[in-house]
């Protein structure tokens, strides 16, 4: 498993091709919304939108068998059957519709990758174009056919490359993990003449999820107040990086560190301590960053920390954009206290954030926000084999805040963070790193 980005991901030479199902015009019944999901298509096309997910087939496959197994996933996950739209917001505004569509098999289409090009920035080109919100449909699955070519001395490898995309309105990274289990689980149905995915679980869908949330109970004063007083400390705005970061009034490209943390033995030994302590992993790490944070900064740890809200089984195997965002703040460097804190987050992070933020006209960001996301691929109820060599993809983009993605897996801890290409950034975010 990689953590990493179109600029950086490993991606064979060779013919690229890419599959787009045919979504008809007419637009069915309309569906709610989510809060997150109408904070990000609001903001209408843009390039690198979207997230992506790539891995290594164990040999060639035919694009006829690739087809039926992909259009076997579409037809499980509803969220790949509904398209959005801009519309009115009643107050003189844009807001967001989504609607149910008919979907049928679509094309491939053929990518030309001249010689001595990267394919990588082809792949960037065709995703930033068919993965924004507002296209339908706004994903893609995309196949590098390599072309044989291997160093001296080495046996060519001729499995195809399969890169999953989709704007990040209708998945978060557990729903690629899916995406990819249900391709290969079709593929292999079909090889073996079976209907593809038949014996899948049912697959929920999003939208029913959305709708459950706005009938959840108000949340309650403590939470609402406690989410008063974490933006009140940030100035009435989500946490930003509280070292300087330069000038963002406007975006800049991005730098994107990846690092490989923690071996698995060195993750076991640590917890073991964990164990001892009743702390997990992330709590100890939490506790790293505050120590540092504190050192660097002479601020406590304050950070978005988007939490998932796959609370019932039921949704383990759905796709969608189950995460919400919720803030760490930790005012001191024990771990023991960081798994309070932690445990704190995801409880505010577990009621409807549209009623909370209602006081601040939505979510409340300016440039320089800073965000935490932690992934434990172990402790997830869906799993890809290691052959496949999976692939976090995230865009390439211009950006003005401080992202930093922890994904724990069988290899260990790894990192990925982003943040602008300013002279301040490299020197506070790369000396916090």
């Amino acid at each position: 498993m990689r953590l990493t980005s179109v600029a950086q991901m490993a991606l064979p030479g060779g013919s690229m091709r890419s599959y787009a199902v045919a979504v008809a015009p007419e637009r069915g019944a309309q569906l709610p919304v989510s809060f997150d999901q109408g904070r990000h298509v609001v903001r209408g096309a843009r390039a690198g939108s979207w997230m992506a997910v790539a891995v290594r087939l164990p040999g060639p496959v035919a694009d006829e068998r690739l087809e039926a197994a992909w259009l076997a996933v579409v037809a499980r996950h509803s969220t790949l059957r509904t398209v959005f739209s801009p519309a009115p917001d009643g107050s003189g505004g844009v807001g967001v519709r989504l609607h149910e569509v008919v979907v049928a098999p679509g094309r491939w289409v053929e990518h030309e990758v001249p010689g001595g090009r990267d394919p990588r920035d082809v792949l960037r080109e065709v995703l930033d174009a068919a993965c924004s919100p507002y296209e339908a449909p706004s994903y893609r699955l995309v196949v590098v056919t390599p072309d044989g070519a291997a160093p001296d001395g080495a046996a060519p490898d001729h499995r195809p490359a399969v890169v999953i995309a989709s704007d990040h309105a209708h998945v978060d990274m557990w729903s690629l993990m899916v995406l990819v289990r249900d391709l290969v689980t079709c593929l292999d149905d079909l090889a073996a003449g079976r209907g593809p995915g038949a014996d899948l679980p049912p697959a929920h869908a999003f939208a029913e999820h959305t709708a459950l949330l706005e009938t959840m109970p108000p949340t309650p004063a403590l939470v609402r107040r406690r989410w008063t007083e974490i933006l009140r400390d940030s100035g009435d705005i989500m946490p930003t990086f509280p070292l300087p970061l330069g000038d963002l009034s406007t975006p800049y490209p991005e730098v994107v560190v990846v690092r490989d943390v923690l071996d698995t033995g060195q993750v076991a030994r640590l917890e073991v301590w964990g164990r001892a302590h009743r702390v997990r992993l992330l709590a100890m790490a939490a506790a790293v960053m505050t120590r540092v944070t504190m050192t660097q900064s002479g601020e406590p740890l304050r950070i978005v920390f988007p939490v998932h809200s796959r609370f019932d089984p039921q949704w383990h195997g759905a796709v969608g954009w189950f995460i919400t965002n919720s803030v760490l703040e930790c005012t001191d460097d024990d771990p023991i206290n960081c798994a309070t804190s932690v445990a704190e987050a995801i409880e505010l992070g577990s009621h409807p954030l549209a009623p909370v933020m209602a006081p601040y006209g939505g979510m409340p960001e300016r440039p320089g926000m800073f965000a935490l996301s932690w992934l434990d691929k172990r402790r997830m109820p869906v799993s890809v084999a290691a052959e496949l060599e999976l692939q976090y993809v995230s865009a390439v983009i211009r950006t003005d805040g401080v992202m930093v993605w922890f994904v724990v897996n069988e290899t260990g801890l790894h990192l990925r963070c982003r943040y602008p290409d300013t002279p301040q950034a490299h020197a506070s975010v790369g000396g916090w790193l």
